[in-house]
This record gives structure tokens, sequence and C-alpha cells, in this order.
């Protein structure tokens, strides 16, 4: 396994966001993961990456133990994650951002870089060439040299997915990368992660409220709901679980055809 978890738990404030999660993702999978909101999603995330510590339970990652290691180390190790809410420097160009994304690779210290020693030099411009390329695979090579603040919504979620890519990660963990877009740039998002898959024989594990798009990528689907580990399976074992119709019914889910999938199968069961 690439990665697993064993009964993780967080709590904030009184509030049990993950509960006990048991978790196990095979190298080169696309994982959903799925669940109203509030469900624990973004925690699990941020527990796996370490952004927060986990109240209890263990992490491990290509079977060494990374619990409470702390993000730059998890990046370093090959965890590389967005976020629901973008997060770049937008006084940089689009080129810059991913840099700083690869950052974590960096073969040489500030001291030869104050200097500019002639590896440095050297490294710099590899690394140019490098994140040039990536710019290509995303579409954004026509926009390296802009500051991402010109950027359109959909432009920024993926200079978010080139810099995560930029960390060379073996598991990427996409937190809704649909969010905002059209069905045309949904679609074209998901080409490219799955592009970016085949490429670098990544593993991948998606949130996504759209949940089309889970169902039609993903090989395997995990639900959480209030925290907890509700159903696993493929897609259409996910779909025809009672206990997942019965966790989004009657709650907002912005695919309405999957929607109405789940409230006819509600009505049969």
């Amino acid at each position: 396994m690439l990665l697993r978890t064993e009964q993780l738990s967080k709590q904030f404030d009184g509030l049990q966001a993950i509960s006990s999660v048991d978790f196990e993702l095979a190298e080169g999978e696309v994982r959903g993961l799925i669940g109203p909101n509030g469900s624990g999603k973004s925690t699990f995330f941020n527990l796996v990456s370490g952004i927060y510590n986990p109240d209890a339970g263990r992490v491990w990652f290509e079977e060494k133990e990374i619990t409470g290691m702390e993000s730059h180390l998890t990046a370093e190790r090959g965890i590389a994650r967005t976020f629901q809410l973008l997060r770049m420097f937008t006084e940089m160009t689009v080129l810059e951002n991913l840099m700083v994304g690869h950052h974590v690779h960096g073969n040489y210290n500030a001291l030869a870089a104050t200097f500019g020693l002639r590896h440095v030099r050297e490294e710099d411009a590899r690394v140019r060439e490098e994140m040039m390329d990536l710019l290509s695979i995303i579409g954004l090579v026509d926009y390296a040299e802009l500051p991402a603040s010109e950027l359109s919504i959909g432009q920024r979620r993926l200079l978010a997915l080139g810099r995560a890519m930029a960390m060379r990660p073996k598991l990427l963990l996409l937190d809704e990368p649909a969010a905002g877009l059209s069905p045309y740039n949904v679609d074209n998002m998901m080409r490219i992660v799955m592009e970016l898959r085949d490429r670098y024989g990544l593993t991948v594990v998606i949130i996504e409220h759209i949940l089309r798009v889970v169902m039609e990528v993903c090989e395997r689907v995990t639900v959480l709901d209030y925290g907890q580990k509700i159903s696993e399976g493929t897609p259409d074992q996910v779909k025809e679980d009672p206990v997942v119709v019965e966790a989004y019914l009657g709650k907002e889910i912005k695919d309405t055809e999957l929607h109405s999938d789940l409230k006819s199968k509600a009505e049969v069961i």
C-alpha cells in the first residue's frame, strides 16, 4: 500500500471532524473521496499531508510511519495537495509560482545562491526548462511570464495543479479541483489530471462535489459522513449503497443527475 491510515481521528472544539478512519490506497490508484459538506474530507487531507496532527491514529506512506510529520517533510517524501481556496503568490509570475513549488527539491543552499555560483545558475536553468514543460502540459505555457493575479479562475485552478506537480509528488491530493469551473473546463481539468497521472505514474485522491467527475474517473470511491467512513467500493457499488443514499438524500448536491439517481434508488429501498 502506498498510503494507509489506522483509526485516524481529529476533534475541533468538541466536534469530531474525523473519527477512527481506516484507509488504504494502492500505488497508481485514482480514488474518489466524497461526502456531504462538513463530512471531514478536507480534514482527512490535512491529517495525511501534515497540516494537522491527529488526536489519535496513525498514518503510513510507503510503509513508513509519517504520523504527525510536518507538512514540508511530507512534501519532501512525495505528498502534494491542492486546496479548495486557491493559494498562490499573485504578485509573482505563473512560472515563478511553479518554481516556488519546486523548491523542496533544490540542490543548493542560500549561500551558494547569493554568490551566483555556476552550478546554481545551471540548476536554475534546468528547473525553468522543467517547469516550462509542465506549463505546456497543463496549458499555461503562453502565460508563463504573466502575473498570477491576471489569470482567470479556471487558469488559477490549473496553476494550483501545476504548482502541486512541481513538487514531483508520488501522491497527489486534489481538494475540489473543479470548483467554480464551467462544464467544459471541468472536463479539461480531469483530462489534464489523468494525463499527468499516466505520464508521471501518480497516485491520486480527488475530493469533488461534482459527483459525475468522481464516478467517471475514479476506480474506487470512499464515502465519509460526520467524520466516519460509511462506504467504500467501485463507483457503481457506492451509488447502490443505501447508506450513501441516506447520507446524501435531501442534502445539496451539485450533480443534479446523480441526485435524481440517488432519489430514485431511495424510493425503492
